[in-house]
């Protein structure tokens, strides 16, 4: 059953549930006798482009940090670095709109439940109050661009309801009826006065009764139904907020609820149905906040482990679609207000936060949703140019720890976390994961740009260590982590960092790689052979860890929840059991010295990324571990994820769209493993979920994939191809090399499924065996 359902109303935002169209978003409380939906939209934005970002010394003492790094006088590098930090004068963060309320004319109400079907993307309340069945039905329409609420009751003409809008964080004016119409300003991430235009407007249709319009209010009384259409329109790109929502209440109202349900449905189904998940084990006839307090309490539920999967799955269609504005925020679609007043912003972090959002975009067979993100990288590249030349004196583009909607690509305004500067280009590996995935030349030839300038940089950037003739990066950070320099002094600015090390390499190969595939550029590969042949080894610590920095510096907080070096292991495979075990086994220790020190950092994009280390590690049991604390420790009553209070600076825990979506990415990485040479079935099956079935898995190499597992042996996988090409399909330590074509699915069982042995001890029907 995948719906989250509960036997009481929401009476706060971790308890309400989420709706979206990939622009409009809405939390429902689902109150009973008053409902409160809070409303939240992508391009609400405080601030604006800036050209004033940058330090105007900061050019000329990056040779100099960087000298003084490579002479080992850290301390003074650290001092210096201070020049290279950038301001954020209209930086801005996402705000939340006002909230719809309503309020109820009915008594007390029983027997209560309300829904959230993730199939269908409804949320739905039902009770009883005076001896009448009210129900209420709330969906956001992706076809209309509005979300709809619709009231019914058992009993004609017992509906009566007021309506307004209210608790705005920025200044605006109500109109007659329902509407505001304000601007998205503050002043603790902008300048106070500079942000988008904003209206919004909730149109009444009611059936029988009357209904009085006031300034600010609607008023239904003795009606049969109702249904209140909310759109809301910004000045986002030179669009006029006011036309945008006349049309959306325009179509909407004629097309009507039951029309607007239906394409809603259709449209919804289209993506959340490719994939289904069966662990078995659920406990569908208990609420939803009940069954994740009795797995806190050691209780086993495989089926909200699937339930979880398929939620990620949901907020990923619901919060960015192919036509959306702007890609995942920091929150996803659905703004608290408790983001966007921390020191932090609901921005876009590139030091994994907004990278994670989309980890399951691709496995998940969500494609389509990653598309906001290829846009989004656009404009950072293109804003990118002029910080690459003005700070770095290079060719290409460059951003750093953090961005906004308009591209902000300076560096960030603290040390330890502000002079990240391979953040934009792991983002910009999205590109060619999807590549990989899609095998979409048109869509390749279009994203290598942004990978070749990318690639400029660094080819300008790196620079050559004199003890080892080694290309390293720098200077630059290990976000967000601090070391402890040789005389004690506490350091963040470095030379040869790990996590950049991982993504020159990403980059560098990935740029070579499409070039070859588009056929240009073949001087540039050349370069950029010679430059990988360069790049510093990998290296493990005394402590037998995955060394962090160059040099084995002792982390200067062993609990820190920033573990960017393994980044080799995750999402990169730099780092794998099979081909480096030595250096996975160096992340592995990293992973639990980590874990294992006082005050470990516990936070929700920590514990996915945890639990996606030990899918990479082929640990399943451990990775379950963390896919259970994420959870029971990170997750809330409606299973939305947290930053946990008390960590990077948060008074209280505050939602973060990553766990989510990061859980959902370490379930399908569970199952379903592939690189460009193989694809592996079960590859980190926990011992746990004995039986099960998986259905719409991608794979890359344009491979859909089910799966089904009896005993903890795969019974039968079908691998369903989009074009032809030759796999490697590996099972355990068994592997077959097969070639398939679109349309023509590959049937793999094993010996004891097939009845007879073979070299490989796999059977393969419906394709031309290779190997």
């Amino acid at each position: 059953m995948l719906k989250l359902w509960y036997d009481e109303p929401g009476s706060r935002w971790f308890e309400a549930l989420p709706i979206g169209n990939g622009r409009l978003g809405g939390m429902v409380y689902g109150g009973a006798p008053a409902e409160r939906i809070d409303l939240s939209e992508s391009t609400v934005w405080s601030g604006g482009p800036s050209a004033v970002d940058l330090s105007p010394t900061a050019r000329e003492q990056v040779p100099n940090v960087r000298k003084l790094l490579l002479a080992g006088e850290y301390a003074q590098a650290q001092q210096a670095a201070e020049q290279l930090l950038g301001t954020r004068a209209s930086f801005g963060t996402n705000l939340p709109l006002p909230h719809l309320s309503l309020t109820f004319t009915h008594g007390t109400a029983t027997g209560y439940r309300r829904t959230l079907s993730l199939d269908e993307g409804l949320v739905s309340i039902r009770y009883d109050a005076d001896g009448i069945e009210y129900t209420r039905e709330v969906l956001a329409s992706h076809p209309h661009g509005v979300i709809a609420v619709r009231l019914t009751t058992s009993r004609p003409g017992a509906l009566g309801f007021t309506a307004g809008l209210d608790g705005s964080v920025f200044p605006g004016q109500t109109g007659h009826g329902i509407s505001f119409r304000g601007r998205a300003v503050e002043s603790l991430h902008s300048d106070g006065g500079t942000g988008a235009q904003v209206e919004v407007r909730v149109e009444v249709v009611a059936v029988g009764g009357t209904t009085l319009l006031t300034d600010g209010r609607c008023e239904v009384a003795g009606a049969d139904s109702a249904v209140l259409f909310v759109a809301v329109g910004t000045d986002w790109e030179g669009a006029d907020p006011g036309g945008r929502v006349d049309e959306l209440l325009a179509a909407a109202v004629e097309a009507g609820y039951d029309e607007l349900r239906a394409a809603h449905l259709a449209d919804h189904a289209r993506l959340m149905r490719r994939v289904t998940l069966d662990l078995g084990g659920g406990q569908d006839d208990v609420p939803t906040d009940r069954r994740r307090e009795r797995l806190a309490a050691g209780e086993r539920d495989d089926g909200l482990l699937a339930l979880y999967f398929q939620y990620g799955r949901y907020l990923t269609i619901a919060g960015s679609r192919a036509d959306s504005p702007l890609s995942l925020a920091l929150q996803g679609l659905w703004n608290d207000g408790l983001a966007s007043s921390a020191s932090w912003s609901n921005d876009f972090h590139l030091d994994v936060n907004t990278q994670q959002n989309y980890w399951a975009a691709e496995s998940a067979n969500l494609a389509e949703c990653h598309t906001p993100l290829f846009r989004f990288l656009e404009r950072l590249a293109e804003a990118g140019r002029s910080t690459a030349s003005q700070l770095y004196d290079a060719r290409g583009w460059v951003a750093h720890t953090v961005t906004n909607a308009w591209g902000y690509t300076a560096p960030g305004t603290a040390l330890g976390w502000g002079v990240n500067v391979t953040g934009g280009f792991w983002l910009a590996t999205h590109l060619w994961e999807h590549y990989e995935y899609s095998g979409d030349i048109s869509f390749l030839r279009a994203a290598y740009p942004v990978l070749r300038d990318a690639a400029l940089f660094l080819l300008d950037y790196l620079s050559e260590d004199p003890a080892t003739g080694e290309l390293v990066a720098g200077p630059s950070e290990s976000p967000e982590n601090w070391y402890v320099a040789p005389d004690g002094t506490r350091c963040s600015v470095a030379m040869g960092n790990t996590v950049d090390r991982v993504f020159a390499a990403a980059i560098l190969r990935d740029c070579a790689t499409a070039g070859a595939i588009l056929g240009t550029d073949a001087d540039l590969r050349q370069r950029i052979a010679s430059a990988l042949a360069r790049l510093s080894p990998y290296r493990v610590g005394r402590h037998g860890q995955l060394q962090e920095w160059l040099h084995d510096f002792d982390e200067a907080d062993p609990a820190h929840r920033h573990t960017s070096h393994l980044c080799a292991l995750y999402p990169e495979r730099q780092i794998t059991p099979r081909t480096t075990p030595e250096l996975a086994r160096a992340a592995e220790v990293t992973i639990e010295r980590r874990q294992n020190a006082p005050g470990w950092e516990q936070t929700e994009w920590v514990e996915a990324n945890f639990a996606l280390f030990h899918a990479r590690l082929l640990n399943g049991d451990k990775a379950l571990a963390h896919l259970t604390s994420l959870i029971t420790d990170a997750s809330e009553a409606n299973l939305l994820s947290y930053s946990v209070g008390g960590v990077a600076g948060a008074a209280q825990n505050i939602y973060s769209f990553d766990g989510n979506a990061g859980g959902t990415a370490a379930v399908a990485e569970l199952l379903l493993q592939s690189s460009t040479d193989e694809v592996e079935l079960l590859p980190a099956l926990p011992t746990a979920w004995l039986n099960g079935s998986v259905s719409g898995l991608r794979a890359r190499g344009g491979l859909t994939v089910d799966i089904t597992w009896a005993n903890g042996r795969l019974t039968e996988a079908t691998v369903h191809p989009s074009h032809t090409a030759t796999h490697n399909l590996r099972y355990g330590d068994e592997v077959v090399e097969v070639t398939s074509s679109a349309g023509s699915p590959v049937r793999v069982l094993p010996d004891d499924a097939a009845g007879r042995e073979n070299r490989h001890g796999l059977r393969i029907s419906g394709s031309t065996r290779t190997g």
